[in-house]
């Protein structure tokens, strides 16, 4: 297959994230917004998921790419949501239009030769103008108090010292009177959340899955890859200064080990395939709408750029993190799968895109909904350690729900 990229004008943001959150695949930051459209014209299978190998850049560079240069991810892209599990079958798609804009308006657009109208398509996206809805349905998965008692079960677990951390999750599922707007979703989550990462993108059981995460998982350009993991979590109460709860943060021994442990297992990971890896010698406060995490940056690099991981090995090397599964990994998955009893989906897996040459950006799918018509599904977790409290990790997840949940309902969810 053959396709062409070209340089344009700026276009409309609020057009481009409606056309993407609702029938497309959309991955927004605050420096660059990257949106695919029309249909499917390239699909790639991982039918092992991350378990089994996958040339990523043989499969891609079969296909031509004519016309304009331009960095990377605005050529031909695959887009994708992988399952938390990572065994479980995975796909990535290449999207008939891939439309790359950057924070100072540079504009590329890359389209299947054969395929024209995005134009029509951009114009003919209306505007989100869908309010928030109250609850018709709601389903708790575990409830919360079940939540907190498997939460000391865990920790019961953990103090054998056989398991470090575990991160368990539970699920919100319910409806509301009117199919929900993926467009209006993503549109007060840009709003709400400007330091985010804001998604949607279909899913392989034919749901979409919208949200703002705050994790990078890895950032892979040619030789280098930056990674930022987040571990460590205060809720910020409304109409109140966060610095003291900020200050408590950075002291709270808890959440310095809880936050520590991701990042030592990501270095020594990233060491396996790198030849140099550093991380900053502590972590910062990243302060969102309702929460404050610990984070740090974690910068890698190859000597030899042909000898760099590409973008799906990376997230073969890493995903899931401690941040989202636990450690050792096989251990916690274990003991998430003894605890939580529902499957996770999407929660917590991989989103993102990777192109032809190995470059790809992947976001930890969290913070999100899972939308079908007015039906909804979101998923909070808590990352549990030894010295963790079964109450205090359950109004964790009951704040993390609610940042989410804002986005759809007008009621707050326990």
């Amino acid at each position: 297959m053959r396709f062409v990229r070209e340089r344009l004008e700026p276009q409309r943001l609020e057009a481009l994230r409606a056309l993407g959150a609702r029938e497309g695949w959309l991955l927004e930051t605050s420096d660059v917004l990257r949106v695919g459209f029309g249909h499917s014209v390239v699909r790639l299978v991982l039918e092992g998921g991350l378990e089994a190998p996958f040339d990523v850049r043989a499969a891609l560079g079969e296909h031509e790419l004519a016309g304009d240069d331009g960095p990377a991810g605005t050529g031909i892209v695959a887009f994708g949501t992988l399952p938390f599990d990572r065994s479980a079958p995975a796909q990535l798609d290449v999207a008939e239009f891939c439309l790359t804009q950057t924070k100072s308006g540079e504009t590329w657009l890359t389209r299947y030769e054969k395929s024209r109208g995005w134009a029509d398509l951009l114009d003919a996206a209306l505007s989100p103008v869908q309010e928030t809805q109250s609850l018709r349905s709601l389903t708790l998965q575990p409830t919360p108090e079940e939540y907190a008692h498997n939460v000391a079960l865990a920790v019961e677990i953990l103090r054998t010292k056989e398991i470090d951390k575990v991160v368990l999750a539970r699920a919100v599922l319910g409806s509301v009177p009117e199919p929900i707007d993926a467009a209006a979703v993503a549109q007060r989550l840009r709003l709400r959340e400007p330091i985010c990462a804001i998604y949607s993108m279909p899913t392989t059981d034919g749901r979409r899955y919208v949200g703002a995460t705050p994790e990078l998982l890895a950032r892979r350009t040619g030789a280098e890859l930056r990674c930022h993991p987040l571990a460590g979590t205060i809720a910020l109460p409304p109409n109140v200064a966060p610095d003291d709860y900020q200050k408590w943060l950075l002291g709270s021994t808890k959440n310095l080990h809880e936050h520590n442990v991701p990042v030592n297992e990501i270095v020594n990971s990233l060491a396996t395939a790198y030849d140099d890896v550093t991380a900053d010698p502590t972590p910062s406060i990243v302060s969102l709408r309702t929460l404050a995490h610990l984070g740090t940056w974690i910068a890698a690099s190859c000597h030899d750029e042909a000898a760099a991981p590409d973008a799906l090995q990376v997230l073969r090397l890493l995903h899931p993190t401690s941040a989202v599964g636990g450690v050792p990994r096989a251990s916690a998955y274990d003991l998430i799968r003894l605890l939580e009893q529902h499957d996770r989906g999407n929660y917590a897996g991989p989103l993102g895109w990777l192109d032809a040459n190995g470059d790809g950006e992947w976001w930890i799918g969290f913070r999100g909904v899972l939308l079908e018509g007015s039906q909804f599904e979101a998923w909070a977790g808590a990352g549990i350690v030894s010295e963790s409290d079964p109450t205090a990790e359950r109004e964790e997840t009951k704040a993390k729900l609610a940042s989410v949940l804002s986005s759809v309902l007008v009621d707050a969810v326990q």
